[in-house]
């Protein structure tokens, strides 16, 4: 099958579904844009910030789309290109943009809270704890997962000669090894992300003391990726990826806390123009390589003895290795967490929340064609799912994977040197991941103050403050991160992820059901994705067990077990509370109720 082909039936697909399905969501939701947003009532300046729709937009996709639609599909391929493509598009349409979307409506219509809170607003007191705690140990498990993929994404080398370059060329910094000259990839990344992450208190500045004019600071954050790439050339930033999981931690834990304006949202913006540049770079390639003759080289469906040892059954463990490229509960998070306390306008919800998603699963689509047409079946195996000589799995390393294939996509679509391409794909693939490990922590530090409100009547001011609360979650991050594999965490985060999705449309359509509105278009979804995840947590069990995985034995027994919780306390609701009348949207609770 053609790439170029493909890309452009994804396209028409994403955009038919914005356009047919997005639009009547938002539409039953009840959007009205002179509503003032909890931005404009609050307005805090630390968390509550009014911001313009591009920027949003910008910090709103940076955080959602981390390495997930990267490294998900980069696993799932090996089920077959179609199944995997298919469960995107479809998937992502009809649940992961619902979702996404309803979340941020939701909280902005509870002002600007999270969707814990809108828990213990519609199910109670217990409705909240069980989904605040399931909230908090999914953000440990996402953060764990990616902080490991960022450690090994910075570290990352491969051999010259097979990128089209001469181990003698001095161009690119490489080191030896056996002989082999390698490439130091994740080193010119390294450097990248210092620099851009030392000037993002500058660039949030301009934006958000100095309010200057979007368009501008956008020449500069071009200009700040470029000069950042070039100093990586130059200056590889190398260390060993215990040391980088040190040091990210400490960045992490310090992002948690001090005003979102100086580096988070700062650095999203920046880093997300390298992003948007980077998934446009991928779909014209793509269409490029389709022009140029290039097809997927790999099975169109795969379900075999290979890929159940590797990742399980297809139903249910497609669906939550794939996990953020078509539906993510961690999404919940950052627009209940930090979106929805920043959206200016209710008419930019749509936009943010269904279009982000669908631009989330368009990178996702890129990526499963990228790597499907950009190397062979038998290298992308070699790669990312290596068998020792005993017939043991090892550990592969899917960043390098995706890598490898952009340099090799570009150059056979766009003719760009296969080396540039490898080192532009880590650099995008970076910049997610990070983006997305310190928002996280973030989000694990609101929920986290959250909880205590509900569990003390009056909480102790060391529970009230933000250093011990980011301590608090990074602990538990640190603690799985450096004890297991992201390969062994990545089937629990992903099932842990679309299960939150899943109490979100839950909660959500507990929400919409008190004011008798539309409840299939969240209630269908919500059924769907209970009954996948749950099973695959259900399988996990056992083979974590026998593995001696003791932490992700606790985990997943802990997940079940509130999980389920959710579930009997929600169950009672919809069987006993039948609203008799309408409540009109002027009768909501107002944008802010403290």
């Amino acid at each position: 099958m053609n790439v170029g082909a493909l890309m452009g039936l994804s396209l028409l697909a994403l955009l038919g579904g914005y356009v047919l399905y997005g639009r009547l969501v938002a539409r039953w939701a009840g959007i009205d844009p002179q509503r003032p947003t909890p931005a404009v009532t609050v307005n805090d300046g630390v968390d509550f910030v009014p911001t313009r729709a591009p920027v949003l937009f910008g910090h709103h996709f940076a955080s959602i789309a981390a390495a997930g639609p990267i490294v998900g599909p980069t696993l799932a391929v090996l089920y077959g290109f179609l199944p995997a493509w298919l469960w995107i598009v479809i998937g992502v349409i009809f649940i992961g943009a619902v979702h996404d979307f309803i979340a941020l409506f939701v909280s902005v219509r509870e002002g600007g809270r999270s969707v814990a809170e809108v828990a213990r607003r519609t199910l109670g007191k217990s409705g909240f704890i069980f989904f605040v705690a399931f909230a908090i140990l999914l953000c440990i498990l996402v953060a764990a997962a990616f902080l490991q993929l960022t450690a090994v994404a910075l570290t990352s080398l491969y051999p010259v000669q097979e990128l089209g370059f001469s181990p003698e060329q001095t161009f690119i910094k490489t080191t030896v090894k056996d002989g082999v000259a390698y490439a130091k990839i994740g080193g010119i990344a390294s450097t990248s992300v210092i620099l851009i992450t030392a000037l993002a208190p500058a660039v949030g500045w301009l934006l958000y003391k100095r309010r200057a004019r979007t368009r501008w600071v956008s020449v500069l954050a071009l200009l700040i990726c470029a000069f950042s790439i070039w100093v990586g050339f130059r200056y590889p930033v190398t260390l060993p990826p215990m040391r980088w999981m040190l040091i990210l931690s400490g960045y992490v834990f310090v992002a948690a806390w001090i005003p979102v304006w100086l580096v988070l949202q700062p650095r999203d913006f920046v880093n997300v123009h390298l992003l948007y540049i980077g998934l446009a770079t991928m779909a014209i390639g793509l269409i490029g390589g389709g022009w140029h003759g290039v097809t997927i080289n790999a099975p169109i469906v795969h379900l075999t003895s290979e890929s159940t040892a590797a990742l399980g059954w297809a139903w249910p463990f497609l669906f939550v290795t794939i996990a953020c490229g078509a539906c993510s509960g961690a999404h919940a998070l950052v627009a209940g967490g930090t979106t929805c306390k920043q959206l200016a306008s209710e008419k930019d919800a749509p936009i943010i929340g269904y279009g982000g998603m669908l631009l989330e699963a368009l990178l996702g689509i890129c990526v499963t064609l990228t790597v499907l047409g950009g190397l062979s079946f038998s290298e992308y195996k070699a790669l990312v799912w290596p068998w020792d000589e005993s017939g043991h799995l090892k550990t592969g390393n899917a960043p390098l994977a995706f890598a490898i294939a952009v340099g090799k996509m570009l150059h056979a679509g766009l003719g760009i040197p296969a080396l540039y391409g490898a080192i532009f794909g880590i650099l995008m693939l970076e910049g997610f991941l990070l983006t997305t490990v310190d928002t996280l922590v973030r989000l694990a530090r609101y929920l986290f103050e959250e909880l205590w409100t509900a569990v003390y009547p009056n909480p102790p001011a060391l529970l009230r403050s933000r250093i011990v609360n980011a301590g608090i979650a990074l602990s538990g991050i640190t603690l799985l991160a450096f004890t297991n594999a992201y390969q062994a965490i990545w089937p629990i985060f992903g099932s842990a992820n679309q299960l939150l999705a899943a109490l979100t449309l839950l909660t959500a359509t507990a929400w919409l059901f008190k004011r008798v509105r539309k409840i299939w278009f969240t209630a269908l979804p919500a059924f769907f994705m209970i009954a996948t995840t749950m099973t695959a947590l259900t399988l996990l069990l056992p083979r974590y067990i026998r593995a001696g995985s003791w932490t992700l034995v606790g985990m997943d027994v802990l997940l079940l077990i509130l999980a389920l919780g959710m579930l009997t306390v929600a169950w009672p609701y919809f069987r006993q509370r039948v609203p008799s009348t309408r409540t009109s949207l002027e009768a909501e609770a107002p944008a802010f109720d403290p």
